[in-house]
């Protein structure tokens, strides 16, 4: 079994004259297609120009789900294949996954009624893989299980079950999986070209080590492009001025602290003014409240929320909510663009369109993973290998992901525990906390966050910077952006010791976080006073 650190698996890149598949993309589609292809024996790299799950992948609603609402467009099909996914990543990744009961209010009974029958539809398409029944519950029940719902005219709710799960980490436990099973996924490489035999067929890629500005040059059988929304970057590469096929689209969530919720019960709102959904979600001790359905003509890194959509999310939430939220309750904001494939009706109705995703294959042999959503990562995974390997590309080889375990397995997780969301990995930070008691005290007094945790990043998860350290391999950006501001100063001296930088690199490294921190809070935050605060210490 390879190790799990990034200078290793550059230095054996050399060991390989030609790879089976080349994957560029570290989100959940790459990782996925890495996974299954390292486990059917495939001679496999992943390339990822940022960090695994930068983009979309650490952006979603956490929810693990068949999608109620594709059920109401019709797409049966496509729920029933999700609801079965949603019950092998649930017994797959249980220390990531949780079975989470989401209610709905409902403020009129006919209203009680509608949900009740289409839920019970759901349940009916899971099959096997049923996670728990859909019940009609009165307006009592709904109040002792969410006791900060609004109750003027309540009526009744409707509880189902779907589940939640925390997305960078499942990214980050996939990529470990894969070099687990003998493959190689490396973060900050950048493919710089797509390289080309006589006959204009793909061989293979140039890609670029961002932390050493070293160029590799790698032969391949397959090519994948699996770069979410920026697709049609490597579509250009392969063929300039190709007519784009992704249609971003943007989602926005807001984390408000737990008192709007108070209840380990989720809410489901089921018909907004825009005909959405919204939840409501219990996530990391605090609520989070989303999402929104913005079409975009542009994509970015680092999307940014708009202010339409949070007065959406904050109005429809106060509908619902005894306690109001207001724009100074949010402890952070984030924005997420989905990938979805590009259909020609210049309708803005994207809400409208499919999440089922599509396997494309050029002239020259690129293949291109299009849509999708995380809870079927797996089976767009299988089906991308099932049409390489019938069109001739890669000899046939069984799939074996149904029921893999992820890295970090554990069959009986307890999920209060602090380290829980590391599964077996955390007897790792416990071995660094048993060496220094001092590394296993939390660094804040208002979210959890340790110096074991900050050296179990770098030495065995790949971070590279400490926006991948507070973003992904914790998520205390996304919880609580001006926390994660004040901790970024400590957690970049931690990592310049154990990545044996300089102080130039500690100094550069706070100031970069600063300015992305700012883009996570509704009223910004002022960059100085992390700088200022590290050149006192």
């Amino acid at each position: 079994m390879k190790q799990f650190d990034r200078t290793k698996l550059l230095e054996s890149l050399k060991e390989t004259d030609e790879w089976d598949i080349v994957i560029i993309g570290g989100g959940a589609t790459g990782l996925g297609i890495a996974v299954d292809s390292a486990t059917r024996g495939f001679k496999t790299l992943l390339l990822e120009q940022e960090d695994f799950a930068k983009g979309t992948s650490s952006r979603s609603t956490k929810l693990v789900h068949g999608g109620v609402r594709y059920l109401a467009q019709g797409n049966v099909s496509l729920v029933k294949e999700a609801l079965k996914e949603r019950g092998l990543l649930l017994k797959n990744a249980p220390h990531l996954t949780k079975n989470e009961t989401i209610i709905i209010p409902c403020y009129s009974w006919p209203r009680g009624l509608f949900y009740t029958i289409g839920l019970k539809l759901y349940d009916w398409l899971s099959g096997k893989w049923s996670i728990g029944k859909s019940l009609l519950i009165n307006k009592k029940k709904v109040i002792e299980r969410l006791p900060a719902i609004k109750k003027t005219s309540l009526k009744c709710g409707v509880l189902y079950h779907d589940g939640t799960f925390d997305d960078a980490r499942l990214a980050m436990n996939l990529a470990q999986t894969c070099v687990d099973k003998g493959g190689i996924a490396v973060n900050y490489c950048k493919v710089i070209s797509l390289d080309k035999d006589e006959a204009n067929q793909i061989n293979g890629v140039s890609f670029v080590d961002r932390e050493s500005q070293k160029k590799y040059d790698i032969k391949a059988k397959v090519i994948v492009n699996a770069t979410g929304v920026f697709a049609d970057d490597i579509l250009d590469m392969d063929t300039p001025g190709s007519p784009p096929i992704i249609r971003p689209s943007q989602g926005i969530h807001l984390v408000l602290d737990n008192s709007f919720l108070q209840s380990k019960d989720a809410i489901m709102i089921p018909h907004t003014d825009d005909g959405r959904v919204l939840f409501a979600i219990p996530w990391y001790e605090n609520v989070l409240v989303g999402t929104t359905d913005t079409p975009l003509s542009a994509h970015s890194l680092e999307p940014r929320a708009l202010k339409s959509e949070v007065d959406f999310v904050l109005n429809t939430a106060a509908n619902y909510f005894s306690k109001i939220p207001s724009r100074d309750d949010v402890l952070s904001v984030f924005a997420g663009l989905r990938p979805l494939a590009a259909t020609g009706d210049k309708s803005d109705k994207t809400k409208e369109i499919s999440r089922s995703h599509k396997v494309l294959i050029s002239k020259s042999g690129l293949v291109s993973v299009i849509g999708g959503k995380w809870t079927t990562y797996r089976k767009m995974a299988e089906d991308t290998l099932s049409k390489i390997i019938r069109s001739k590309m890669l000899p046939d080889k069984a799939c074996k992901t149904e029921h893999l375990k992820i890295h970090g397995y554990e069959q009986l997780p307890k999920h209060n525990g602090q380290f829980s969301i590391y599964g077996s990995d955390k007897e790792g930070i416990q071995k660094i906390i048993e060496t220094d008691a001092r590394s296993g005290i939390s660094l804040s007094d208002t979210v959890y966050l340790t110096k074991a945790q900050v050296i179990w990043a770098v030495r065995n998860e790949m971070a590279q910077t400490v926006e991948d350290v507070l973003a992904r391999r914790t998520r205390i950006l996304f919880i609580n952006a001006r926390e994660a501001h004040r901790l970024a100063p400590e957690v970049a001296d931690i990592m310049m010791k154990e990545l044996h930088k300089d102080e130039e690199w500690k100094l550069n490294q706070v100031a970069l976080f600063g300015q992305l921190a700012n883009g996570y809070l509704l009223d910004g935050y002022p960059i100085k006073d992390s700088l200022h605060h590290l050149n006192e210490n």
